[in-house]
């Protein structure tokens, strides 16, 4: 669940007035479903909850056109509270989650194995839940895309380096991310296009990395891509990397070239932190942000990097 509380200033140490809160389900999975479901593709959410907020979110998901599947746990669900300042500075602090039960994890799996019957497409997103091994992802791309299935993995840490390696078809770490990967950091074109040689070279199909107000950077086996949007404000960019995503699966759900494809993904993570909302957008702004998309084949040398 997240809670955004919008304030003039943070002033840690002192006592404080919101003056505005929201709060509505969240987590990168259903930041990806709802975006999935706002291009009108439809799209299955496989994840956790609890007694308290299962009615509120299962009807949220319906209203947002996701089927959700979800897997009741005896404690609290998870809780984010972002706290945004005036000037647009975003705090957030983030819930450990609780620790899953073998049965629980089991049945997580089980119901994803279920969905997955007459899914085309498996987007994997987000920290794994405590109580799963760190190589969990990195089985799950080896099984389904052994079925045919197309794999997109966004994770971090030793999940990442974990799955790297289980060849799913895109993988989308940002800065940080690609530098806990190579151990060093990745802030150039000639970097990125480094480490998307070498994901590639391990078996990952289309893999891309996200630098920020540098745009994307992604290679097909071909030719290296950077796809770009500048924006003139911004009203809140958390959650437009897993929007980013969204677009990413949807473009391949529609038989996209990839330069069109880094093309949709971008205008998703732009129309995401056009709006108020963390990790939602609306088809006719995303739409409307397409053409402004720059898209260019990019010649970098690797050799020096």
């Amino acid at each position: 669940m997240d809670r955004l509380v919008t304030l003039d200033a943070l002033q840690p140490g002192t006592v404080q007035r919101a003056n505005a809160v929201q709060s509505y389900p969240g987590g990168k999975g259903v930041h990806v479903a709802q975006t999935i479901a706002a291009l009108g593709e439809p799209v299955q959410l496989v994840g956790l909850i609890d007694a308290t907020h299962r009615n509120f979110v299962a009807r949220r998901m319906s209203e947002r056109g996701v089927l959700f599947h979800g897997v009741e746990i005896g404690d609290d669900l998870r809780q984010c509270l972002a706290l945004r300042e005036r000037d647009g500075r975003m705090t957030e602090v983030l819930d450990p989650g609780p620790m899953l039960s073998a049965a629980t994890r089991d049945e997580l799996i089980r119901t994803l194995g279920r969905a997955l019957d007459n899914s085309d497409a498996l987007v994997l997103t987000g920290s794994l839940p405590r109580g799963f091994e760190s190589d969990t992802y990195a089985r799950i791309v080896r099984q389904a895309s052994g079925s045919g299935m197309t794999c997109l993995v966004d994770a971090s840490g030793e999940a990442l380096r974990h799955v790297a390696d289980a060849r799913p078809s895109v993988i989308k770490p940002n800065r940080d991310e690609a530098g806990q990967l190579v151990g060093h950091p990745v802030e150039t074109q000639a970097q990125a296009a480094s480490l998307l040689h070498e994901l590639y070279a391990r078996g990952v199909l289309r893999p891309v990395i996200t630098l920020g107000e540098q745009g994307a950077f992604g290679f097909d086996g071909e030719s290296t891509w950077h796809a770009r949007l500048v924006l003139k404000q911004s009203a809140n960019a958390v959650g437009s990397g897993d929007c980013f995503l969204a677009g990413l699966a949807v473009a391949h759900e529609r038989g996209l070239s990839f330069d069109e494809s880094l093309r949709l993904a971008v205008a998703c993570g732009a129309a995401n932190a056009m709006g108020e909302e963390t990790g939602f957008v609306e088809r006719r702004v995303v739409q409307a942000l397409l053409p402004d998309v720059r898209i260019q084949r990019i010649a970098v040398s690797t050799a020096s990097v």
